[in-house]
């Protein structure tokens, strides 16, 4: 043990701080809980009213046409694939994101073609899609990881050339803007989540926006049992709806939405400043044009500049007072549910996506972090940066 990391809190050093700091601040306020208690005490619990304004606030604020609540964001996923893609189409798919992202197009009978992510900003390498495009190729779907758009223009350039569509997962992006349009303007179908810890979390419940009035339609009858009026049934579909009392919920924090968001913003500025001081210590980079909605704030070590691995880095860090999480411990190539789905062919086992899973973390990232909790988490930060620098 040296002098430097006989210092740390993990080695009974004293910690930057006496408590730990709040990672996120998904509590409901006593406006959102009287919200669900009006539709509570009205008796309308199903979707009705509160889930048709939610619809019209969110397709407003995305730039989308068409804005439909459903249960969560996974059975956003399955609206947006099933009725654009057929069984045994390839998809282009990043191997690094979270699992519903794909896990939903091999539920759909659809096959994962495994694409890598830019090293700097960690979204999505369209040079790297490109280069997997099939003649069996018929989609991307890929992901605003973190709250970061990827590059929108980019992927609708391939999605043109080789006549794909285009599923953006933005579970983690409300509000999330690209050369100041909503992400509800690009691809043929967005798709969100109003899981507890999101922006805009409701408990459960999730979005899908669109554009094209006909494929509104399909995704409308497959959500509600393939119903066009009472008892007649168009075509197969599921019960995916969402409820009066989520939707309420999600109108009422979504008064406070933007204001929430700009004030990640303004934490994200911070964090970039203070770690941009500490060598070895990377923010994340931003993709031109973009302004991500900041659902996580997620940092890299340059592991070569340390004597130890991320794992440590960050039990240390937590010792400090300062939680982490990481998004995520392993890209999905290396997850057991697609082992049957990896090969040579289909994309292999993208190294960057790897490499990434060895040195990512996330820091904490919330509405109400001011700039002298950011400032002290730099504090500690670089304390544990120089315990363990070579």
């Amino acid at each position: 043990m040296t002098q430097a990391t006989a210092s740390l809190a993990v080695d009974s050093g004293t910690p930057v701080f006496d408590s730990p700091v709040a990672f996120m601040r998904p509590q409901l306020q006593p406006q959102d809980v009287e919200a669900a208690h009006a539709v509570l005490k009205s008796g309308m619990l199903r979707a009705a009213g509160k889930c048709a304004e939610l619809e019209a606030r969110f397709s407003k604020a995305t730039g989308a046409r068409h804005a439909m609540t459903c249960a969560n964001g996974t059975c956003a996923l399955q609206l947006a694939y099933a009725p654009l893609f057929e069984r045994g189409d390839e998809v282009l798919v990043p191997a690094w994101t979270y699992v519903a992202t794909a896990s939903m197009l091999v539920a759909a009978g659809l096959k994962p073609v495994w694409v890598d992510s830019l090293e700097d900003t960690m979204q999505i390498d369209v040079a790297d899609a490109a280069k997997k495009v099939t003649p069996n190729t018929k989609g991307i779907a890929a992901t605003h990881l973190y709250g970061m758009p990827v590059d929108v223009n980019a992927i609708a350039e391939l999605a043109k050339a080789h006549d794909l569509k285009v599923v953006y997962d933005c579970a983690q992006a409300h509000l999330s803007t690209v050369d100041g349009k909503g992400i509800g303007t690009f691809g043929d179908a967005c798709t969100y989540s109003f899981y507890a810890t999101k922006n805009l979390g409701t408990g459960e419940g999730g979005m899908i926006t669109v554009n094209d009035d006909d494929l509104a339609r399909k995704v409308a009858l497959l959500r509600s049992h393939g119903e066009s009026d009472k008892y007649l049934h168009e075509s197969i579909g599921f019960n995916y709806r969402m409820n009066d009392i989520t939707g309420a919920i999600g109108c009422s924090r979504f008064d406070r939405l933007l204001d929430e968001t700009n004030a990640r913003r303004a934490a994200a500025d911070h964090y970039d400043r203070v770690l941009g001081a500490i060598d070895g210590v990377l923010p994340p980079t931003r993709t031109a044009g973009a302004d991500s909605a900041w659902h996580l704030y997620t940092a890299k070590l340059d592991l070569d500049q340390f004597t130890c691995d991320r794992d440590t880095f960050t039990k240390a860090l937590h010792a400090e007072g300062v939680p982490t999480a990481i998004h995520y411990p392993r890209s999905l190539t290396r997850q057991p549910a697609f082992q049957d789905f990896v090969s040579e062919a289909n994309g292999g086992h993208p190294p960057v996506a790897d490499t990434l899973s060895t040195k990512v973390f996330s820091l904490p990232m919330h509405h109400e972090l001011d700039g002298p909790t950011i400032e002290r988490i730099g504090e500690a930060v670089a304390k544990v940066a120089a315990a363990y620098r070579r």
